[in-house]
């Protein structure tokens, strides 16, 4: 499963009704750290397919969902379970850093 597009029309039955946890990376297309993001995203989306998803969300284009989350740098992401956001991460990271922030969800990497 590839990794998702969301926007603020879509997000509730996306995201917040998903019943599987959902990984929402908060992004722009200026934003070089973002773009550095998606190999990673993808192979971690892939990696655990079944057990998460990934959505993109573009706060350009999305500023309500943005605003809504408090998102004020990016990229964030924001993990929803049930609805609820359960954890947050900010910044670029690696795949290692993201496989440790999220192991509690997703198990060890396969």
């Amino acid at each position: 499963m590839s990794i998702s597009q969301v926007t603020d029309a879509n997000f509730a039955a996306e995201v917040e009704q998903s019943s599987t946890p959902v990984l929402v990376d908060f992004w722009a297309e200026w934003c070089g750290p973002c773009r550095m993001m998606n190999p990673i995203l993808e192979e971690f989306s892939a990696a655990h397919e079944g057990r998460i998803k990934v959505a993109k969300l573009n706060v350009d284009d999305s500023q309500e969902s943005a605003s809504r989350f408090k998102v004020l740098s990016i990229p964030t992401m924001l993990l929803f379970q049930d609805g609820e956001v359960v954890k947050q991460l900010v910044g670029a990271m690696s795949r290692q850093r993201l496989e440790e922030a999220l192991a509690e969800w997703v198990g060890t990497p396969a």
